[in-house]
């Protein structure tokens, strides 16, 4: 089960959370081997987490992630974002739902995630949250789906950047729209549209990582309109402006680390 600190009165925050969750959904949260969760109280602690949660971090147990928050556990840029989305939640009562996002997978290697967040209520006050991160690496889908995806997947790779419709993707695809939509989210989880904004957002981290290409050329090669929309994208999904990612992955590569 994730991890579930003693009662402790000296962190009421925690004990109000764990009250308002029933072991049973902390139970079957566990049973998600390639999706995080976690619950986090008011002040942004984790107060349970999974062991897909953990292996996330450099940490090897759920003890030693519980108490502690995002700060404590990830890389700048990533904990900064992550606190933004849980300050919105938390201020707003709104949900995130299935919001892409580009974050480290185990090892420090970037991937794509599709994260939802949910306020907790206890007698009409917030506690806190519960968010889930599922991992967004292909999975096994009917051969012949994945064959008219994958025709998708070319039309994008071989196309000139820029705007490309629906009806265009669903043709190469050889379906409707809506046949398009079931089959996308069968493949990769995602709708087409969040599907070439991946794609976009991947050529630029390319770009930016291996090119001295100025950030409105970048913007350009990659299929955005020009750098303000790249900018705004790019932070939306990764944490980072491009200029931030391009000094970040330019030093690891200089300093030598994998």
């Amino acid at each position: 089960m994730p991890a579930r600190a003693a009662t402790d009165s000296s962190w009421p925050e925690r004990e109000a959370l764990l009250s308002a969750l029933s072991p049973e959904l902390l139970g079957l949260m566990d049973e998600l081997a390639a999706t995080m969760f976690c619950a986090k109280d008011t002040t942004g602690r984790y107060v349970a987490v999974n062991q897909a949660f953990v292996d996330r971090t450099s940490e090897r147990s759920r003890r030693a992630v519980v108490g502690r928050t995002a700060h404590d556990l990830f890389v700048g840029h990533l904990a900064e974002h992550y606190a933004e989305q849980d300050t919105q939640v938390l201020r707003t009562g709104q949900p995130v739902r299935r919001e892409l996002e580009l974050i480290l997978r185990p090892g420090g290697v970037a991937g794509w995630y599709l994260t939802s967040k949910v306020p907790v209520r206890a007698g009409g006050s917030i506690v806190g949250l519960v968010s889930i991160s599922e991992d967004l690496r292909r999975q096994d889908a009917a051969d012949a789906v994945v064959a008219s995806v994958e025709q998708v997947v070319a039309l994008l790779a071989s196309r000139p950047p820029g705007p490309v419709t629906i009806a265009e993707m669903a043709a190469a695809a050889g379906c409707s729209a809506s046949t398009l939509e079931r089959r996308m989210r069968a493949v990769f989880s995602l709708s087409p549209q969040q599907y070439v904004l991946r794609t976009r957002i991947d050529r630029a981290a390319e770009l930016l990582s291996a090119t001295a290409l100025p950030l409105a050329e970048v913007a350009t090669a990659s299929g955005f309109y020009d750098q303000a929309v790249l900018t705004r994208a790019f932070g939306r999904l990764t944490g980072e402006t491009p200029a931030q990612f391009r000094r970040r992955t330019r030093g690891t590569a200089a300093s030598g680390v994998r």
